[in-house]
């Protein structure tokens, strides 16, 4: 069964965008994933086509009626075998561990909403889970679903040119990526690392990992810590280490 994400939108004419574009977009030409944008206004049941109201208890702004996008992800006809999503800036953390389960899964229904919010009651009754792609608010949760649904399509078969292309950038590992250099071999006084230039694979890896290494440790160091604890040298040096002795 093909990969397929459908989108509840007020908006469908936001899709494909930049998904029908590059490595995306020529997946999608030739059907090795799927897209639905469908209308969230065509579940209104007034002449006005209404999709929200005011907040109860006051407030600014206006949040998207539970009746509406009940009806709008019933006829969407969302199996119960897909995952059902809400980008929402207060949703757990997009990663790259979740977008793997979501690429080999049939492919999400995803609600971008609008206004203030959605009303709780539809995320509880239809069992949204709330996903965030970062620490800031968008207008919508248009451009979120498609960052989400760019980093899952990459990761179907077929997509990528190469296996090892998804196995070895950021995140894949629980490190930021290593730097990446190609020709020329001099550029404005700032030469290519001689190791990757060496021919020899094992101390390229070496430069790779320590590199990826030191770049998470400096940048992000809430994914660091979450690595397990490293060996940095032989178990028989470790004993030798006089216990009161530091690094630095």
């Amino acid at each position: 069964m093909t990969w397929r994400a459908t989108v509840l939108t007020l908006f469908p004419e936001m899709f494909p965008g930049p998904l029908g574009v590059s490595l995306a977009g020529r997946a999608l030409a030739g059907g090795l994933w799927g897209l639905e944008a469908r209308d969230i206004r065509d579940s209104a049941t007034d002449r006005h086509r209404s999709v929200d109201d005011t907040p109860a208890g006051g407030g600014p702004g206006m949040v998207l009626r539970a009746d509406v996008l009940a009806a709008a992800i019933d006829a969407a006809d969302a199996t119960s075998e897909r995952p059902r999503l809400v980008m929402s800036p207060r949703g757990r953390p997009l990663t790259q561990a979740r977008v793997a389960e979501l690429a080999a899964g049939p492919g999400p229904l995803i609600v971008c909403g609008r206004f203030e919010g959605i009303d709780q009651r539809v995320i509880d009754a239809r069992g949204l889970e709330e996903v965030s792609i970062g620490d800031y608010v968008l207008s919508g949760g248009e451009i979120a679903a498609m960052a989400l649904i760019d980093a899952c399509v990459r990761l179907l078969p077929g997509v990528m040119g190469r296996l090892e292309s998804s196995t070895e950038e950021s995140f894949s590992a629980g490190l930021l990526e290593y730097p990446q250099y190609t020709r020329p071999q001099l550029f404005e006084d700032r030469p290519i690392p001689e190791v990757l230039t060496s021919g020899d694979h094992a101390k390229v890896a070496a430069w790779r990992q320590a590199e990826a290494e030191a770049l998470t440790r400096a940048r992000r160091p809430d994914l660091w810590a979450l690595r397990p604890a490293q060996i940095t040298g032989p178990k028989s040096e470790s004993r030798k280490t006089p216990k009161n002795k530091t690094d630095g």
